[in-house]
């Protein structure tokens, strides 16, 4: 199962969940954003995307907010042409994941809305399955589903792709500062021959580590 799938899987278990009492915006999904009795189709989304395990680069409860976010941090991620899975931000305030595709429209898996025509579609208190044309979308959102299973399957990398990850996480720990609170320490360890100081942040293997403790013994023997 795909990261989207997961995500809709968990977003079709709770269609036709309503607000508790009816019209006061209370829902398990607003108790747990801590934002509880307001407009909640965006609470919703988050949560799903939550209970599903996927990251939430920007967490929110407004379809705006979460636009012009992924507009300025994560361009790529607005996308033209919907696939399921994606998150849906129509020009009426109002937001779902999209479940299928077809010409003109899009059906999707929406909270806050009814389940007829007649109802508020933007907080109509459920949450429904939605087909509605495609016009009315303002932008998709489509969340990094492909980074979220490139991060779980890492028991799949090659010996070579693992020393590739671990270079780069070496460069990007290299570039760290380090701390003022072991600043000095670390002047004391250059001082004294038990670190050349470079790159302080990095990881050390244990022969590295042994070496060092190995100095630091010599260091401290009476001269």
């Amino acid at each position: 199962m795909t990261t989207a799938e997961r995500v809709l899987t968990y977003a079709r278990a709770e269609l036709g969940k309503t607000e508790t009492p009816a019209n006061s915006n209370r829902t398990p999904y607003g108790k747990w954003y801590g934002l509880d009795g307001q407009p909640w189709c965006m609470m919703f989304v988050m949560w799903v995307l939550h209970q599903a395990g996927v990251k939430i680069p920007h967490k929110t409860a407004s379809c705006s907010d979460l636009l012009r976010w992924y507009q300025a941090n994560r361009p790529a991620c607005v996308v033209k042409v919907p696939e399921p899975g994606d998150i849906v931000l129509y020009t009426f305030g109002h937001t779902g994941f999209v479940e299928t595709a077809g010409p003109g429209t899009i059906t999707a898996i929406e909270g806050n809305t009814s389940p007829d025509s007649g109802g508020s579609q933007a907080n109509g208190g459920m949450v429904c399955r939605k087909t509605r044309k495609q016009s009315l979308v303002k932008a998709y959102v489509r969340p990094e589903y492909e980074l979220e299973e490139e991060m779980m399957d890492i028991s799949k990398l090659t010996d070579a792709e693992v020393l590739q990850l671990a270079r780069r996480m070496q460069k990007v720990l290299a570039a760290q500062p380090v701390s003022s609170a072991l600043a000095s320490e670390l002047e004391q360890a250059k001082a004294a021959g038990i670190t050349s100081g470079a790159d302080p942040n990095a990881f050390a293997t244990r022969i590295q580590t042994a070496a060092m403790v190995f100095r630091a013994m010599n260091a401290m023997k009476p001269q």
